[in-house]
């Protein structure tokens, strides 16, 4: 596995249920293609999953 990941919101946050917008905001995103670099863990990879329609990742070695 990658050492980061890059998240980038790449959908609106609008009409989407209330635990989704919670968790792009924990992801750290607050605006339209906005990119984050976390931490590649089991924590972070299972936010990305739950929104996985709603971001792109993409794995950059660090």
């Amino acid at each position: 596995m990658a050492k980061k990941l890059e998240i980038t919101l790449t959908r609106s946050l609008i009409g989407r249920p209330g635990d989704q917008r919670v968790t792009v905001n924990t992801l750290g995103l607050r605006k339209m293609h906005q990119t984050v670099v976390q931490e590649d863990n089991a924590a972070i990879r299972g936010m990305v999953n739950k929104v996985s329609h709603l971001v792109t990742v993409k794995e950059i070695e660090a």
